[in-house]
């Protein structure tokens, strides 16, 4: 089946940040504008945000739960939330914020015509070029990329048959100086200083916070440089090679005394005398490296001759492009590899590209689905490695949010709100709505995931675990007993609880958000719960008793947990314990939806009952104008994959492209917000390959769009890794590679079969002359 390398590419420079393409190695980003007279990259750096390191636990912390709760079961929510800002919020109210670094300007000396322009990326490679003229006769050739093997961002530009002057200059938001080292390079040296007033969701500071420091030098294939006002004068160059390198003064969240020259210097040396084509190829190998373990093809006409942008605003007025939908899972992880590697900050709510000093939102990891969604393609698009950065944040999460579940709620293990920044804030913030509970909780589900995919013990034992074991002991402690009276007496709730973000109306016409054993809890819970106790069991194999106090109080919760609701007039899953009416049904949060996804709770053959009360939720809250954010419409994408219902995930999923998507591919909020990228990516993997339920399931949701295609390097549960090749909608061959000794069952359609590995190995089945999986070789063992 023919195919493109799947690429990004426009026949014209970014307009504005929107239409600018991004480059990252998981600790410096920048979004390159690609201009040809101007050429401007903003860069930032994972380490750079607003404030200081800070206890956000308030002196007062706690004081009130005992009433807050007993309001909240009397039914007086509004008296409750307002006793709860009290002494149930961080200190501050709001927590820090993610920072722009600066820009860099490349600029000609003189003018050069765009005819022919053309510039793409190629994400495989993780290289951005651009060129003025044709492909054979080009008038200006720029190339640029992120190494994470050298740590350094590397910009060429040259005038084939003629020489290139230009201009280089650094420009950043904060208070800097700038340098020079020599005729070559120079350094700017800044710091993050605060007025002291609070803006968006960033509380105020005073003062002076990290520092930063950036290295920019040329590397000359003839001609000459000279440093003069703040900027490098390149002249008569036949080519010339820009590097940059970065660092703040963050050592971790306690400290920021660190050398911010101390991580560029040495990088920069380097990739000087390593040279360009020397960088280039390490940075290919390296990117390529994890960009190729995974592909997917989906037969087309062909659509690659055409502009990204164009196929954007053709798929909007109706024209299919499956190919399309294909570049997308793979700019979802282009993305997360250039936005996390281990040893970098994880994915926030921009990734790694913020272009503002007041960023929506913070650009923090917000913990309610957001952070969460960001990796869930990172086990199933084949980008493990991507997922540590994540596992490193839940660690120090660990430390702060356990002093905050003793002081906020006399609780054991750690808790986390819904949000996070970089001084591991883990306290309620924002208002009301922030107090949820229930996000260390949830974020335990990746780490068990990673053993999943992985079958890693020792990663479960020494990293799984310990994160786990305190987001139960947190929730065991938490849960307390409906009280006398009470429909649900006797049963464990959770109180206070909320909806992620939404609001009901209560009997006397009241909006409120606090309530008690919202369903998400409940549906975390059980989730938890369920992944604790097989951890347990992995972890005590060989005789030897392991937490079996634990596993105690695990199975006792399990019988006396409040359970999850069906409305009996309207047969929806409800959202609350009580079938509270909706102020805004179309609420862009799904929280009630967890157990389908990215819980394993309900499934349309396990728990058949529940999978049809979750749909008539989804249908009447998508018919009320809900899925109007992209990483909404990524979720409910997700949602209509697991109810295997092909064609309305599809639906949504162009919805998202042709809605919700920026020219330069960014999902969109408003304003850009990475989410949506990872959510959709997800999605459509999941189309093609499901394994939750305990079973490999081939092609559950394949859209009729889709009639033919190929997808390589898909991972399942379990330490497998599929490829599939599909022609007329149907399943024709499917490989099955094992890391080692383990057994699966793979299902296609309505059957099932039972595969052995005695070891490494690879098996592959076809489908027979009556429709049946059957296997047709293997290598086990080999």
């Amino acid at each position: 089946m023919p195919t493109s390398p799947p690429i990004l590419w426009y026949d014209r420079a970014a307009k504005d940040w929107n239409e600018a393409l991004p480059l990252g190695n998981g600790r410096i980003g920048a979004m390159a504008f690609s201009g040809v007279q101007e050429e401007l990259f903003q860069f930032n750096e994972d380490t750079l945000w607003s404030g200081r390191p800070h206890n956000y636990i308030a002196s007062n912390a706690g004081e009130d739960l005992a009433k807050v709760r007993q309001l909240i079961f009397d039914g007086h929510a509004s008296e409750a939330e307002h006793l709860l800002r009290h002494s149930m919020m961080g200190a501050p109210e709001m927590q820090q914020a993610y920072q722009p670094l600066g820009d860099l300007k490349i600029t000609l000396a003189e003018d050069l015509s765009s005819d022919g322009y053309h510039r793409e990326l190629r994400l495989i490679e993780g290289v951005l070029s651009s060129r003025c003229g044709t492909s054979k006769n080009p008038k200006l050739l720029r190339e640029s990329f992120v190494s994470h093997p050298h740590q350094v961002f590397v910009h060429r530009i040259s005038r084939p048959q003629q020489t290139v002057s230009l201009t280089v200059a650094f420009t950043s938001p904060h208070p800097s100086e700038h340098l020079k080292e020599s005729d070559g390079r120079f350094v700017v040296r800044g710091q993050w200083f605060g007025s002291g007033k609070s803006e968006g969701l960033q509380s105020g500071v005073e003062g002076g916070g990290l520092k930063f420091s950036v290295g920019v030098e040329v590397v000359l294939d003839g001609g000459s440089v000279t440093y003069l006002d703040g900027a490098l004068h390149v002249t008569d160059a036949n080519a010339c090679t820009i590097l940059l390198g970065a660092g703040t003064s963050f050592v971790n969240y306690q400290r920021t005394d660190g050398d911010p020259d101390r991580r560029w210097r040495v990088a920069l040396e380097t990739a000087r005398h390593v040279g360009y084509n020397g960088l280039r190829k390490a940075h290919t190998k390296d990117f390529s490296g994890f960009m190729s373990r995974m592909s997917i093809v989906i037969e087309q006409a062909n659509r690659d001759l055409e502009p990204t942008d164009t196929r954007l605003r053709k798929l909007a007025e109706g024209t299919p492009d499956p190919g399309l939908l294909a570049i997308y899972a793979q700019f979802g992880r282009y993305l997360l590899l250039s936005s996390s590697r281990p040893q970098t900050q994880p994915a926030n709510l921009q990734g790694i590209w913020n272009k503002d000093k007041v960023p929506a939102w913070g650009s923090k990891w917000t913990t309610n689905i957001n952070t969460q969604m960001n990796y869930w393609a990172a086990e199933s698009a084949n980008l493990a490695e991507c997922h540590v950065p994540l596992f490193d944040l839940l660690d120090d999460l660990r430390v702060t949010g356990s002093a905050t579940a003793r002081a906020y709620y006399g609780c054991g293990g750690w808790v986390l709100h819904h949000n996070a920044d970089l001084w591991r804030g883990a306290a309620a913030v924002d208002g009301p709505w922030g107090v949820w509970p229930m996000g260390a909780a949830w974020m335990a589900r990746h780490p068990w995931e990673h053993y999943q995919f992985s079958g890693d013990v020792k990663f479960l034992r020494s990293r799984a675990w310990p994160i786990m074991r305190g987001a139960l002991e947190f929730v065991l402690d938490f849960l307390i007993e409906a009280p006398k009276g009470n429909r649900f007496e006797g049963h464990l709730v959770t109180n206070p609880s909320h909806s992620p973000e939404n609001s009901f109306r209560m009997l006397d016409g009241k909006v409120a958000t606090l309530t008690y054993a919202a369903t998400m809890d409940l549906a975390i819970i059980t989730d938890l719960l369920e992944n604790c106790a097989a951890a347990i069991a992995v972890l005590g194999a060989g005789g030897t008793e392991f937490e079996a106090e634990l596993l105690k109080r695990i199975k006792f919760t399990q019988q006396h947990l409040a359970p999850i609701q069906i409305d009996g007039h309207t047969q929806r899953l409800q959202e609350w314990i009580e079938p509270f009416d909706e102020p805004e049904p179309g609420h862009r949060h799904m929280s009630h939806l967890y157990g389908l996804h990215p819980g394993h709770m309900i499934g349309v053959r396990s728990t058949p009952a529940l999978a049809q009360a979750v749909e008539n939720s989804l249908n009447y809250r998508l018919k009320s104008g809900g899925g109007g954010t992209g990483w909404s419409r990524a979720w409910v994408a997700c949602f209509f994959a697991r109810l295997e219902q092909p064609d309305h995930a599809l639906q949504h999923l162009k919805l998202l492209l042709t809605k919700s998507t920026l020219p330069n591919m960014f999902d969109n909020h408003p304003p850009f917000q990475i989410d949506g990228n990872f959510g959709g990516c997800s999605a459509i993997i999941e189309l093609l390959l499901q394994s939750h339920l305990g079973e490999i399931h081939l092609l559950p949701a394949l859209p009729s769009e889709w009639p033919s295609g190929k997808a390589t390097g898909l991972r399942a549960r379990g330490g497998f890794t599929i490829a599939l090749t599909w022609e007329d909608k149907l399943l024709v061959r499917a490989e099955v590679a094992s890391r080692g000794r383990a057994n699966c069952q793979l299902r296609y359609k309505d059957q099932t079969v039972v595969v052995s590995f005695s070891a490494e190995g690879l098996k592959s089945f076809e489908i027979d002359a009556v429709g049946k999986l059957v296997e047709s070789a293997s290598t086990d063992g080999v």
